[in-house]
């Protein structure tokens, strides 16, 4: 099955140029099942770009997708254009009476400031404190994953003295997991962050796991199960060059910025760099969508009162 999204939002044309499944909504709407409705809450400043990513690796799975695009409702994007974001994004406060299979809530380029300081912070927890009650699973990635851990269990942010930046093997800790089903001992993430997260502190939160773990740059996959979640700091999502974007961006800026590690060949940038995470990235996110399958109750108003496990 395909995943379900307007025929003019650009990801439709992206996607089915690259083979992906995809729909329009009159097509979906003539087929009698319930397609899974994910939202993606998006954070970031490049708000097609991050469209594609997800819409990408949740569409590769075979049940039909719906998803829904949403947005801080005060906060104004600098990046793109109005026109694009009135017709096919919709503000937090007018879905909050909606139900979600799943939702998607992506990093965000405010590292550097304190978690008040961010001027949708109350929003946000507003957001963190409705996936209780009204989405089945919940998807945090960076930024993201680290506001909502921090919000749920008080785990801090902590700076780091350089960026982590290119892309670094992470270990498999939990190979029993559902999410990491047909993982390697190890795989490769391209990280791109100011802040970390510690594993000291993760361990010392009750109803923690942690999924995937590098000795390089710390704890990556964290299952709170208790809030039916699940946090990366990583970037599976990552096109091949998206690494590449952002260091020619600082290098044409002439922002500090070291060649991100391990990404271009001989760590040479005159060089093509190559997608080493694409098969892992499909693995988690369709395993992710195979599992909100699963056990999500079938009547979608019943997320958030019907909490039985349905494979139990």
């Amino acid at each position: 099955m395909p995943i379900k999204i307007p025929s003019d939002l650009p990801a439709f044309d992206v996607l089915t140029q690259e083979g992906v499944m995809v729909m329009a909504e009159d097509h979906a709407a003539r087929q009698d099942i319930r397609p899974l409705r994910i939202g993606l809450l998006n954070l970031m400043p490049k708000k097609i770009q991050t469209e594609n990513q997800f819409a990408r690796l949740i569409g590769a799975t075979p049940l039909q997708i719906e998803l829904s695009l949403i947005r801080m409702t005060e906060h104004k994007t600098k990046n793109t254009a109005a026109e694009h974001m009135a017709e096919f994004y919709r503000p937090f406060q007018d879905v909050k009476d909606k139900k979600f299979d799943g939702l998607i809530i992506t990093g965000a380029p405010i590292e550097h400031l304190e978690f008040p300081d961010v001027t949708y912070w109350d929003e946000i927890r507003e957001v963190f404190d409705w996936t209780q009650t009204n989405v089945h699973s919940t998807f945090g990635v960076c930024w993201g994953g680290m506001a909502m851990i921090n919000h749920f269990h008080n785990v801090k942010k902590h700076m780091l003295d350089g960026k982590a930046f290119g892309c670094f093997r992470h270990r498999n800790l939990a190979p029993a997991s559902p999410f990491l089903r047909g993982f390697s001992d190890d795989c490769v993430i391209p990280v791109s962050r100011w802040t970390e997260m510690k594993q000291a502190e993760i361990d010392a939160t009750d109803d923690l796991t942690t999924l995937l773990g590098s000795d390089d740059v710390g704890p990556c996959l964290i299952e709170d199960p208790a809030h039916r979640a699940l946090y990366i700091f990583n970037h599976f999502e990552y096109d091949s060059d998206t690494l590449k974007q952002e260091y020619d961006r600082d290098v044409a800026n002439g922002t500090p910025i070291n060649v991100p590690m391990n990404y271009y060949p001989d760590d040479d940038p005159s060089q093509v760099p190559q997608n080493r995470w694409r098969s892992h990235a499909h693995l988690l996110y369709g395993n992710w969508i195979s599992e909100i399958y699963e056990t999500t109750p079938f009547d979608i108003d019943r997320i958030g009162v019907d909490t039985t496990d349905l494979r139990a």
